[in-house]
């Protein structure tokens, strides 16, 4: 295998293969198409653009409320937000909304997203409401919902939601209106848990940590966990205005971690997005580590700790080569569809605790009921604090294989699952994959773009193989 090191002058492009699917694949299932608003991780968009709203915003919490008191007459939700100046918009609104259904809130300021799950938990909350937009630029916003366990809602509860929409409003009367206060310790809970799980014989003494909060939700919660820990803290990415959120920063944007992790000489950078859910790690010599690398070691240190890891969950998109490198440890490994929540589902369903995509959003579910960037970075160093071993020796051996991404540009009205070519196409490719690549096409749930995929050994296969697949594609028919 040919081994390239994950570094930000690198353009390494993603595809997938399931473990039980054929070389040649094509994945029609990524996004339910029956749902109106809600998309893989809530609802999203440009904010003045239906449907993020006040009025409609409004209108989702009357609906939301009027689901929620079809099983608890007296509901009490909790809602976090990012740093994004509509933030106070589309909070008011929500306010609004669940109140005049009767439903209490309980408002905790910014606060990042599996900050919100945990205390939804901890407190015996019937709802977590999260207001952000996770890595997207700060004129987008979106709302996302977790359950009174901490855990991401399944599409049925969507369902009832967007059902509940269409319903005509029912106000409850002036004594029975929900009522709002603000948690005033909520982040200083939120910091206890995450140090919480980092091993208690163990400490960040003697490292020097670059933490970047994206100017997101983080911005006051992630330096304090690491500085607690013993860590040395340069903090970048922590001075939100309310339109800088992703702004050249974060886990997005590593390239300004690389930069300071060098100039400040620091073992390792962490940072995280708007919403702090998802993680980048970069060592001393400006290596960068995606999430696929990291699943590995959370894996890995587990193992060596003696604990059983009887499988992992990636996506679609997950690397070849940790998938090969897993199961040479005897971990069973298996492929959702992109997305945390899918990923989440699958562990449920397995009864298995680690899984995650490339992009950093981990879920270690023997430490939190949601994917959470500061929990993950807290795993990863721990395995580096425990072990004495550098993090990039974690990874001797796993090389990640080279990933082609080209985007095609479908034209209105066109069905390319129709394409006589396509299939052919595959067909072609599939022998010079045998063993050494795969090949992933799936449309964009957001876009009107296919995305052709291909991962081999070789960079000029995968690119080769890539470009006949989309000469396919783009072929009259």
């Amino acid at each position: 295998m040919v081994r390239l090191a994950t570094r930000l002058n690198e353009r390494t492009l993603a595809v997938s293969r399931d473990n039980h699917r054929p070389v040649s694949q094509v994945d029609r299932k990524d996004t339910p198409m029956t749902r109106r608003y809600f998309g893989t991780d809530g609802i999203r968009g440009t904010v003045g653009q239906s449907p993020i709203t006040p009025d409609f915003v409004l209108r989702l919490g009357h609906a939301v409320g009027q689901v929620l008191r079809r099983t608890d007459p007296s509901p009490t939700v909790l809602i976090g937000k990012d740093t994004r100046i509509s933030g106070y918009m589309l909070e008011s609104a929500l306010e609004a909304g669940f109140a005049s259904a009767g439903v209490n809130v309980l408002l905790t300021g910014p606060l990042p997203t599996p900050g919100v799950a945990y205390l939804t938990r901890a407190l015996r909350l019937s709802l977590g409401v999260v207001i952000s937009a996770s890595h997207n630029p700060f004129a987008d916003n979106g709302i996302k919902f977790f359950s009174a366990r901490g855990e991401k809602l399944p599409d049925d509860w969507e369902a009832q939601v967007e059902a509940a929409l269409d319903e005509p409003p029912r106000w409850v009367d002036s004594a029975s209106l929900g009522r709002a206060r603000r948690i005033e310790d909520a982040r200083g809970r939120y910091v206890e848990f995450c140090k919480a799980t980092f091993g208690a014989n163990l400490s960040l003494k003697g490292l020097k940590l670059v933490v970047d909060g994206a100017h997101g939700a983080a911005y006051q919660v992630a330096p304090n966990v690491f500085h607690e820990l013993g860590a040395e803290v340069i903090s970048i990415g922590c001075g939100p205005n309310g339109l800088n959120i992703n702004e050249g920063v974060g886990a997005t944007h590593p390239e300004a971690l690389v930069k300071a992790v060098a100039e400040h000489g620091a073992d390792y950078g962490i940072a995280l997005d708007g919403d702090a859910d998802r993680l980048q790690i970069v060592d001393a010599q400006g290596r960068l580590f995606n999430g696929d690398e990291l699943l590995y070691v959370l894996v890995a240190d587990r193992l060596d700790q003696g604990e059983a890891v009887p499988g992992a969950v990636g996506t679609l998109m997950t690397n070849m080569a940790v998938e090969l490198a897993l199961q040479q440890r005897g971990v069973d490994f298996v492929r959702a569809k992109v997305g945390d929540r899918y990923v989440l589902e699958e562990l449920v369903s397995r009864g298995w605790q680690l899984g995650g995509e490339g992009s950093g959003h981990l879920i270690a579910l023997d430490r939190h009921t949601t994917g959470d960037g500061i929990v993950s970075a807290l795993q990863v160093l721990q395995a580096v604090v425990r072990s004495g071993r550098p993090l990039a020796n974690w990874l001797e051996g796993v090389s990640l294989f080279p990933q082609v991404l080209i985007n095609v540009r479908l034209q209105p009205g066109q069905d390319w699952k129709a394409n006589p070519h396509l299939p052919a196409a595959q067909a072609k490719v599939a022998p010079l994959l045998a063993g050494k690549g795969r090949v992933l096409i799936r449309a964009s749930g957001t876009e009107p773009l296919l995305r052709v995929m291909v991962e081999a050994s070789e960079p000029a296969l995968a690119r080769s193989c890539a470009e006949q697949l989309v000469e396919a594609v783009k072929a009259p028919y």
